[in-house]
């Protein structure tokens, strides 16, 4: 069987590929993502340049290896928001998303010995709740720096799920891995059985 290498230190991509029966090495790709940001403009090429990106630069290293790349940006009135630093900036982010719609594009890229191979996007479209200011600071008291991982400051799969008004789109892609497509790739290349 075909070998996959992770290429990111996302605990929640592991878990989402560990719990799906994948085996895979992790090797984070240390990318200069402001750089690209600033040098494309349209979201979705961000995301999918992002993605690209990180399978690109830890396959070179591994040649024989399949490397995953991902990437995943949060759209706000056609503008990317970027992950919160500390929990002061995800307070201030979560009032930016608070009673409006955002969209959030997971992008998915396979490469083998530099070069692609195999690319995926989806989108996801989530409004929030017109939450208190009272319930979003219980939330941050009891998240705590687990939201700083995530580009809208929430876990879907905890506490975040209570942000929410509607929730449009593939649970495993607002989580940052859209599953069964990357699933389908990885029977084709060998990496799990048919």
């Amino acid at each position: 069987m075909t070998r996959l290498i992770l290429a990111s230190a996302s605990a929640s991509r592991a878990q989402i590929l560990t719990s799906a029966g994948v085996v895979f090495d992790v090797v984070p790709a240390n990318v200069d993502e402001d750089t690209v940001k600033a040098s494309v403009e349209e979201p979705r090429a961000v995301a999918e340049a992002l993605a690209s990106l990180k399978a690109f630069t830890v396959s070179a290293s591994h040649p024989g290896h399949l490397v995953l790349g991902a990437d995943q940006v949060l759209v706000l009135e056609g503008r990317i928001m970027s992950k919160a630093p500390d929990l002061a900036t995800a307070a201030e982010h979560l009032r930016r998303l608070r009673g409006r719609r955002h969209v959030l594009i997971s992008a998915l890229a396979l490469a083998r010995g530099g070069a692609p191979v195999w690319r995926h996007a989806s989108v996801a479209a989530l409004t929030m709740r017109d939450f208190s200011d009272a319930f979003l600071d219980d939330y941050l008291a009891r998240e705590g720096e687990e939201v700083l991982g995530s580009v809208g400051c929430y876990r879907l799969e905890g506490l975040g799920a209570q942000l929410f008004e509607t929730v449009e789109g593939d649970y495993f892609s607002i989580l940052g891995l859209p599953l069964q497509p990357l699933l389908g790739a990885l029977r084709g290349f060998g990496v799990i059985l048919a």
